[in-house]
């Protein structure tokens, strides 16, 4: 019995302190019970958030899928559970969000007038999240920059550009400009060369020695793949093209620069002259004058 009435003493002493006032403003009160309840709802959502993103990501670890793709299925699904939380924690409190968003209609206008272009990047990262088009990890050409796309998020995206500095990249530049994603259809991309040798060259041994110098590079993907071609009869060269494909699509440019390197070594050992621009002068004498 003693101990009944113990218990029963003891429930109503932690009913009297949930139910304390904290607050009060107007007829409005905030109790300990509500405070209590939100900052549940708001570790709940931590945990929940913890553990489905690393239930999803040792999915994507062990199914080797898109890293992308479960970055931007994690995003959405992360903002729609904080908007779910954010709205119990305002029902809980005792603010309706129906009376608020009345209340302050005029506001919101004024407010979406000026800020137009804020609420223009956000549309666009829920665009990029759920199209998936451009995902973590893509290499982007933007407004000539080649770029890293390293986070996106609600408003911006974040990228590395090739001299190691970030970018901060309004989400509304990428879906409303031209954008070229290098990364967009497979992870290795073609890229060319272009050289030119003397007139009278041996046009087979040219060939041979610009497939060799691509073959030298342990960057190149499909090595069946390399291509050599006779472009065309420039002013002072015969022009080439080498054709090759590379998963190295970030640091491309280095690539580049080494296949150079190689070829213009080996166009010395085999006596191959790339000729500068030549221009013949004809100086005719005006018979007037005298």
């Amino acid at each position: 019995m003693r101990e009944a009435i113990k218990q029963g003493i003891f429930m109503e002493a932690i009913r009297d302190f949930l139910e304390l006032e904290i607050l009060k403003v107007g007829k409005h009160t905030i109790q300990v019970f509500q405070i209590t309840a939100s900052v549940f709802i708001l570790l709940f959502t931590y945990l929940l958030l913890w553990l489905f993103k690393k239930g999803l990501y040792r999915k994507t670890n062990r199914d080797a899928s898109d890293f992308g793709n479960t970055y931007a299925i994690f995003q959405i699904v992360r903002y729609i559970i904080w908007v779910i939380a954010i709205v119990l924690i305002f029902e809980i409190l005792g603010v309706k969000l129906t009376v608020l968003l009345a209340g302050s209609a005029a506001l919101l206008v004024g407010v979406g007038l000026g800020l137009q272009q804020t609420f223009n990047d956000i549309v666009s990262g829920f665009i990029l999240l759920s199209e998936r088009t451009i995902k973590v990890g893509d290499i982007l050409q933007i407004d000539g920059d080649i770029v890293i796309i390293q986070n996106i998020g609600l408003r911006t995206s974040k990228g590395l550009n090739r001299d190691e500095i970030s970018i901060i990249i309004p989400n509304s530049l990428i879906t409303t400009n031209k954008v070229i994603n290098w990364s967009h259809q497979t992870r290795k991309t073609r890229f060319r060369i272009n050289v030119g040798v003397a007139y009278g060259s041996d046009v087979n041994k040219v060939l041979r020695v610009l497939q060799e110098s691509a073959l030298q590079h342990p960057d190149i993907s499909d090595k069946n793949f390399i291509e050599v071609r006779f472009a065309d009869f420039g002013n002072s060269s015969l022009d080439f093209q080498l054709l090759f494909y590379s998963q190295n699509i970030f640091r491309i440019e280095k690539v580049k620069s080494d296949i150079r390197k190689i070829i213009n070594q080996k166009f010395t050992e085999n006596n191959i002259t790339i000729p500068f621009p030549q221009m013949d002068l004809h100086v005719k004498s005006n018979d007037t004058l005298k």
